[in-house]
């Protein structure tokens, strides 16, 4: 079984790219993020096109902001919306939704920006997190986290740490709050960070921001995690990070995450397909583009 997480920040912007991926990577299962639709817009733009694939679909949307949606062609159970007992800002968003797909339990997440450390949105997305782990921590074991979870979890995961001083996405507080969810596996086994654990110590990012150069320059983040539980782990036979979809004209933000369970098609094919081109020991001025 394959699965796949993507960011694909507007399904409507990235459909002509969606459509072809889904025909040349062939997933079991798709988590997709910020979809940015209504959920009637969202079956009105993909439903035909992902039932002509055998996708069955699951969603949770809102127009213009936020979204998340399961595509699955291995069965879609017990489809819940949201997360209970999270908070909202001040409303609840469009941030979750999980389906049992091939005997697992599938999430898919878009965890809350939190903009700037200590601000209110920052503090949301801490209680937002501390909400979904009470929610993973009852069960089922079987499980697969997928999404854009906004946290770097440590300074490898990050192209140069001193950039990202006094930005989110690597504080203290947030990666805490990932590694309490990480371990609230059932049982008493915590979830495996599976592409961490099949590249141990390999360069691999999953999002460049779209200005000054950072993709070309393989100047990135690893905030697109797959975060598995129960007998998951044991049956991961590739995990790698799909660069070929970041690449060319009109692409989102963030590269697709895939893990191929039992079997892998491509065989176990690297971390990251293909390779970034620049050299890997390259710096830059420790500044991001949307530093002050």
């Amino acid at each position: 079984m394959r699965v796949a997480t993507w960011n694909v920040n507007s399904v409507k912007q990235r459909l002509p790219r969606l459509l072809p991926w889904l025909d040349e990577r062939q997933p079991d299962v798709v988590c997709l993020q910020e979809t940015k639709l209504a959920d009637a817009a969202f079956t009105e733009l993909l439903g035909a096109e992902a039932a002509q694939r055998g996708y069955e679909i699951g969603y949770y949307g809102e127009a213009q902001w936020n979204g998340v949606a399961i595509l699955s062609r291995v069965g879609l159970d017990d489809v819940v919306t949201g997360v209970p007992g999270a908070p909202g800002f001040p409303n609840p968003e469009a941030r979750a939704v999980s389906a049992t797909c091939g005997g697992i339990r599938v999430y898919s997440l878009y965890v809350p920006n939190g903009r700037t450390p200590d601000s209110d949105h920052y503090h949301y997305k801490l209680a937002w997190l501390a909400a979904l782990r009470d929610v993973v921590a009852a069960g089922p074991a079987d499980v697969m986290l997928c999404g854009d979870m906004n946290i770097a979890p440590t300074d490898a995961d990050v192209f140069d740490p001193e950039a990202y001083i006094g930005q989110t996405h690597v504080t203290d507080p947030e990666r805490a709050a990932l590694a309490e969810l990480q371990g609230v596996g059932v049982q008493g086994v915590e979830l495996h960070d599976v592409v961490r654990d099949k590249w141990p110590t390999e360069r691999v990012f999953t999002y460049w921001d779209y200005r000054a150069g950072m993709f070309h320059q393989d100047l990135g983040m690893r905030i697109d995690l797959v975060l598995a539980g129960g007998a998951v782990p044991d049956r991961v036979r590739a995990a790698w990070v799909d660069r070929h979809a970041r690449k060319g004209t009109g692409p989102s933000d963030h590269a697709p995450v895939i893990v191929d369970l039992d079997e892998a098609p491509d065989g176990d094919i690297g971390p990251v397909v293909p390779p970034p081109s620049a050299p890997r020991g390259r710096r830059r001025p420790a500044k991001l583009p949307q530093a002050k």
